[in-house]
C-alpha cells in the first residue's frame, strides 16, 4: 500500500463537503435574502472588530508578545473589556427605548438594528476613577 493513500471515508466526506459547499453557493447566488442576512451578520463582525481597535488600543491593537502565557493574558484582559462594555451598554439602550417617544419611532428593522457593540462614547486614552463603594447610575 502506498504511504500516500487516502482512506475511502476520509474523501468520501470531502466529497461531500464539496457538494455542500456547490449547494451553498448555488443558494446563495439566488437568495437575495440570503446575501442581505450575510452581509448583515458582516457588518455587525467588522463592526465589533472596530470596537476591538478601540479598547485593544496599543501597539495598534496587535498581541504584544511572542510568549504564550503573556498572549494568553492580552486575550483575556480583551475578552473582560468586552464583556464590561457590552454590560454598560445594554441598560444604557434599554432605558432610552422606555421612552414612549423613542419606543414609537423605532421600526421594526430599527429595533433589530440595535446593537451593544458601541463605543463611541468610550474614551481609551482617558482617566478612569473606579469606585466600588458605589454604583452606575444609568436611569434619569
Amino acid at each position: 500500500m502506498q504511504a500516500n493513500a487516502i482512506h475511502p471515508t476520509y474523501q468520501a466526506m470531502i466529497e461531500l463537503g464539496r457538494a455542500e459547499k456547490t449547494i451553498f453557493l448555488c443558494r446563495y447566488l439566488r437568495d437575495r435574502g440570503l446575501q442581505r442576512e450575510i452581509n448583515e451578520g458582516l457588518n455587525v463582525v467588522e463592526s465589533w472588530n472596530r470596537g476591538v481597535q478601540i479598547i485593544f488600543f496599543g501597539k495598534g491593537g496587535d498581541i504584544p508578545s511572542n510568549r504564550r502565557d503573556e498572549q494568553e493574558l492580552s486575550v483575556l484582559c480583551l475578552r473582560v473589556l468586552q464583556a464590561a462594555m457590552v454590560y454598560i451598554n445594554t441598560p444604557m439602550i434599554q432605558d432610552q427605548l422606555i421612552a414612549p417617544a423613542l419606543a414609537d419611532a423605532l421600526t421594526v428593522e430599527d429595533k433589530r438594528g440595535l446593537t451593544p457593540l458601541i463605543w463611541a462614547h468610550i474614551s481609551p486614552y482617558g482617566e478612569i476613577r473606579l469606585d466600588m463603594q458605589s454604583r452606575l447610575e444609568l436611569a434619569a
